[in-house]
């Protein structure tokens, strides 16, 4: 599996994940969410992708979003805020 990022603008990502089948995804992350979830520790496109492999452990490629923002994930799955913590 790969995860492809490219940066659309300084708050959309596009995401491609090549598994069994591609899927483009578009997330956006405000710089409010991003500070919230780390701090600024990490980059925007880090956590991007670090949050896609947590929900690639969570459901198939096909089964994400095609477009949403990041803070969406946290009220599909209740730990992901403090999964980042580990991600700092």
């Amino acid at each position: 599996m790969t995860i492809s990022i490219t940066s659309k603008d300084k708050d959309t990502f596009s995401v491609t994940v090549t598994e069994n089948s591609t899927t483009t995804h578009t997330v956006t992350i405000s710089d409010q969410i991003h500070s919230k979830l780390t701090g600024g520790e990490i980059s925007k496109e880090t956590l991007v992708k670090k949050s896609f492999e947590f929900l690639l452990h969570r459901e198939l490629n096909t089964s994400i979003l095609a477009k949403f923002k990041l803070e969406v994930i946290s009220q599909h799955f209740p730990d992901y805020a403090k999964q980042v913590l580990t991600w700092r």
